[in-house]
């Protein structure tokens, strides 16, 4: 179970209208990040979070800016607004609205939130007169900017959140952009789930004098979450995952694969395997993602395959299962997947297949974690130990054997290294990191 405070809500200076809204949703006692960043912000101090995904991190951010909005009270100027949160995601940034929606529901709050996917004339409406604060995802944002819809020139708070997240999308150099029109009187708010170099230094440009609260250590997985990895070939894949979905104790399972195509294929395996599944990647219309969300969430669909796109924006407690498809060729990313389990307290199973073509992606996950993910051999496609010995790539050996003039393939071809496949013998951590598709965020 996730560890809970034993200081209470009433402890933390809120006022009375927060108070009710957190008793409203059954909260008692602040979660560890929840202690230790709210009395810094109601103070004015800017924060520098390094925080697991599912640690109550939103309200952490959320309570303390309403409080400082209700006790600062002015109206925002047109097309501006007092807050802003930026976030990867449209998901994301629909669940961090509706949390604001639900923390200042005993208050006056106006609210709008911005995301690419859809018709921009409504947010542009909603910004006309001002709001106090606007969730928006990078590439929408510097769009309604461009277009003089919206100016941050009066903003008074700004919440960079899923810091990493925005790095691995390819978004850092349009979050830099914002940062730049920004005031420079602010406070600040920085958060990320893993602080590799870049990062750190995106936040130390960002943040001044930072209370830093780190509620675990960076890209560490959820002690709670019981993560196990099966051993299979590719070919099985679609047969183990059927195998295991019609297991009864797979209630909400979270499904992840590496490609948009990957996850509709998905799809379709376990309709004709009688398991119905939706899909959710930047490939789908707004509508469509946002509905097969909704569903998921009611409980209408069991399971859900996303692509890391949505890694971040499905906050849905109850999933029981994470199980990864394919294992991210970012190894930070596997830390997010993860975290959609085992949420507000909850326990939660991870289960991650990994083929021949994988090892090097497992190899650099554990290192990225600090232990080592044990193996289930308890399926019936299991591939037996010693399985990086067993599962060699094909073409381990055409690689390194010479010609017959001394020279090897891989130096008669340099130019299509790129191009191999991982193996388990060749790769090193640092050599598996690309940049994902901007498109759909």
């Amino acid at each position: 179970m996730r560890h809970m405070s034993k200081m209470t809500f009433n402890e933390l200076n809120l006022i009375e209208q927060l108070q009710r809204a957190v008793r409203d949703e059954g909260y008692t006692h602040p979660t560890p990040i929840q202690e230790a960043s709210i009395p810094r912000l109601l103070e004015g101090r800017d924060l520098l979070g390094c925080a697991q995904t599912g640690t109550g991190k939103t309200a952490a951010f959320a309570l303390p800016i309403i409080q400082r909005l209700h006790q600062e009270r002015r109206p925002a100027a047109p097309r501006s607004a007092r807050v802003l949160v930026l976030t990867p995601t449209r998901e994301l940034a629909a669940q961090i609205d509706s949390s604001f929606k639900v923390y200042g529901r005993h208050l006056r709050l106006s609210r709008a939130v911005v995301f690419g996917g859809v018709g921009q004339f409504p947010q542009v409406k909603a910004l006309a007169r001002g709001v106090d604060v606007l969730v928006a995802t990078p590439g929408r944002l510097l769009d309604l900017m461009g277009q003089k819809h919206l100016r941050l020139d009066s903003l008074e708070v700004f919440v960079l959140d899923e810091a990493d997240r925005m790095l691995d999308m390819g978004f850092i150099h349009d979050v830099r952009r914002v940062i730049s029109v920004l005031p420079s009187k602010r406070q600040s708010l920085f958060f990320s789930a893993t602080m590799p170099p870049e990062i750190v230094r995106l936040a130390n440009s960002m943040v001044t004098n930072p209370t830093k609260v780190e509620v675990a250590p960076s890209a560490t997985t959820v002690e709670s979450v019981d993560q196990k990895v099966m051993f299979v070939s590719r070919k099985d894949k679609r047969d183990l995952l059927a195998h295991i979905l019609n297991d009864p104790e797979v209630s909400r399972a979270l499904v992840f694969t590496r490609t948009k195509h990957g996850a509709n294929k998905v799809v379709k395996q376990l309709e004709k395997a009688k398991i119905q599944a939706e899909a959710i990647h930047g490939n789908k219309s707004q509508t469509s993602r946002t509905r097969a969300l909704e569903n998921f969430r009611r409980g209408r669909t069991r399971v859900l395959v996303a692509t890391d796109l949505a890694a971040r924006g499905i906050d849905v407690d109850g999933i029981t299962h994470v199980i990864n498809y394919d294992l991210p060729n970012i190894p930070e990313s596997y830390v997010h997947r993860i975290g959609r389990t085992a949420r507000a307290g909850a326990d939660g199973i991870a289960i991650s297949f990994c083929d021949s073509d994988e090892g090097a992606f497992l190899k650099n996950i554990q290192r990225l974690i600090r232990t080592q993910v044990p193996v289930s051999e308890d399926h019936p496609w299991h591939i037996p130990a010693p399985f990086m010995e067993i599962l060699k790539p094909r073409d381990q050996d055409q690689r390194t054997r010479g010609n017959g003039n001394g020279k090897s393939r891989r130096n008669r071809h340099p130019g299509n290294r790129k191009n191999r496949r991982p193996s388990f013998s060749n790769r090193s951590a640092g050599t598996q990191s690309s940049t994902p598709s901007r498109q759909g965020a």
